[in-house]
Order: C-alpha cells, then structure tokens, then sequence
C-alpha cells in the first residue's frame, strides 16, 4: 500500500508541475528573438539605438535569466546605447540544457557565435555572478570580440564547500531529473522570494523583484537542472582558467560588494583584479551580492566609461 501512496504522490507532484510549466511561461513570454548556434538556440533581445557607439551586451548569473540584467541595467543604458541582452543555454527561452553546455568555455563560445551572427563590432561585456566565468573566458578565448569587459561580482577562482546540496543531487543522472519534473516546482514556488532575498543581503529586495524579474522559470525542470549543472560544473571550470587571467588584456573593471556573502570579493574580485594586467577594481562599501541592483548608478557609469574609451580608441585607430 505504501509505494502505490508514493507512486500517486509522485504523480500528483508530476502532473502539478506540469501545469506550472504553463501557467508560468504564459505568464513571463519570450522577450526577443531567436538565434541558432551550435547546440542551442538562444534568445536574444536588442534593444536601444542601434549606431550608439559600441554594443553592450549584458549576460546574467545563475538562478536567472535576461530580465536581471535588464530591469536594472539594459532599459536605462538603452536610452542611449544598443543593448544585447541574451538568456545563456538553458536559462530563460533559450534552448541548450546538457552536461556539455554547462561550463562557462562552451556557453562563452555559444553567445560569440551569436553576437558573430549579429554581426556586431567589438562589444562592451557585462557579466554578473556565474557569467563572471564565462567573461574571463571570452576575454581569453576570442580577445578581438570584446572592446571591454564589467564584471559584476564574478565568480572567478575555486573556493572551499559546495553549490548547495540540492543542486548537487540535481545535478545528478537520474534522480536529478526524478526530483526536477516532481518536487522542485512546487516546493520551489514557496522558496523563491526567500532565497531571492538571500541573494540581496544586506540590501533590501525589491517587493516586486522576482514577479518583474521572471524569476519562477527558473523552476521549469528544464531549466532547474541546467542551473544545477552549470553550478555543480563551475568551481572545476574556474580552477582549470584561473592561470590564464594574466593573458587578458581586455580593459576590464571588476565591481564588487565588500560584504557579499554569495561571492566572495577576496577570494574572486581582489586577486582576479590583480591578474588581469588592464583591470581596475572597485569595491563598494556596505553592498552584497547583486551589485547592480543596490549601485546602479555606479555600474552604469563604469560601463559607459569603458564604451567612451572605447570610442575615442577606435576614432585614433580611423585617424
């Protein structure tokens, strides 16, 4: 009698979650175009004028998609400039969740491919968190697509403990899987605002944050274990690049809070700063994680810095 009360729990569960699936991508649609590259097909989303000196593209972290980047940064930097805001593989609307795609060399090597379709000039690459990686290694992989790189609380070396042990058993063959397209949306719906807020101490999160940031897709089986495979792939990644910093020359800024307790700014953004020969660092006193949240006006300037600089070098190099 006991297993045919979990068979039917898991069922329900099951059944639960896939109404969830609709009731959530009804709610938050897709808020772009897609973009075919190899392995995926990525949404992408262009906004701002488009011959406003050097493109900015904006790649968030993990537990999210393009919304993050864009409520904060793209719609204010879009006034006066082109902004490419792109859901990496897996995340959001974009197709390309597997174990090969999880680490930050293949989906950096996926949104060149897309940017190259584009047709895009050198860009201006802002990175938040986990995409921290993948900007480090666009930088050191395919150096003449970026004209600079803002790197927003980035994961950048390996550190002591986990990912959470959740996403660790999601992570896995088959019980990941089991649990993502059964438990993880229901009870994940009634965890979401409190992790989020987790994420933003010490600073308050915004009341309206994870409705205006399209935040519950993240629990979509699909997506879920494309979040866990990237974290559970991420601190191997940065420990096999880490040696390589040296070899980017990009002018980088590195921003970061002195009290994020997410990722910590001594252990990635100090010695990634001192690395990276071209790299200025800013550390901003009393804020947390989601730097671009809590000083905007700071990052915004920091990025239309580098886009100026940008500018003017690409103006000499003509002259």
């Amino acid at each position: 009698m006991f297993p045919v009360l979990i068979g039917a729990a898991f069922l329900i569960l099951a059944l639960a979650t896939q109404a969830g699936i609709v009731i959530f991508q009804r709610r938050f649609p897709a808020q772009g175009e897609a973009i075919e590259v190899t392995g995926a097909v990525l949404n992408v989303l262009d906004i701002g004028p488009k011959d406003a000196g050097p493109p900015i593209v904006l790649i968030h972290g993990a537990s999210s998609n393009l919304e993050a980047m864009r409520r904060p940064l793209g719609d204010r930097l879009a006034a006066n400039h082109r902004v490419i805001l792109i859901d990496r593989p897996g995340h959001g609307w974009s197709s390309g969740s597997s174990w090969e795609m999880s680490t930050p060399a293949a989906q950096a090597r996926m949104i060149g491919e897309a940017l190259r379709q584009l047709d895009l000039d050198p860009v201006i690459l802002v990175v938040h968190s986990w995409a921290g990686a993948l900007g480090a290694r666009m930088a050191i992989d395919d150096p003449p697509r970026l004209a600079g790189l803002v790197m927003l609380a980035p994961v950048a070396y390996p550190w002591s403990g986990g990912v959470g042990w959740y996403n660790e058993l999601v992570s896995k063959p088959v019980i990941g899987p089991l649990l993502a397209y059964t438990i993880t949306l229901p009870l994940g719906y009634f965890l979401t605002k409190r992790g989020a807020r987790g994420v933003f101490q010490p600073q308050v999160m915004p009341d309206d944050f994870v409705e205006r940031s399209a935040t519950p897709l993240l629990l979509r089986p699909r997506e879920f274990l494309a979040n866990a495979r990237d974290l559970a792939r991420l601190k191997q990644a940065v420990s096999e690049q880490a040696p390589r910093y040296p070899e980017i020359l990009t002018p980088t800024v590195v921003i970061s809070g002195d009290v994020d307790k997410t990722v910590s700014t001594n252990i990635h953004s100090r010695p990634l700063a001192a690395a990276v020969p071209n790299a200025r660092l800013v550390v901003l006193p009393g804020v947390g994680h989601m730097v671009q949240n809590a000083a905007t006006d700071v990052v915004i300037r920091e990025i239309e810095a580098l886009a100026g600089l940008s500018t003017s070098g690409a103006t000499a190099a003509a002259n």
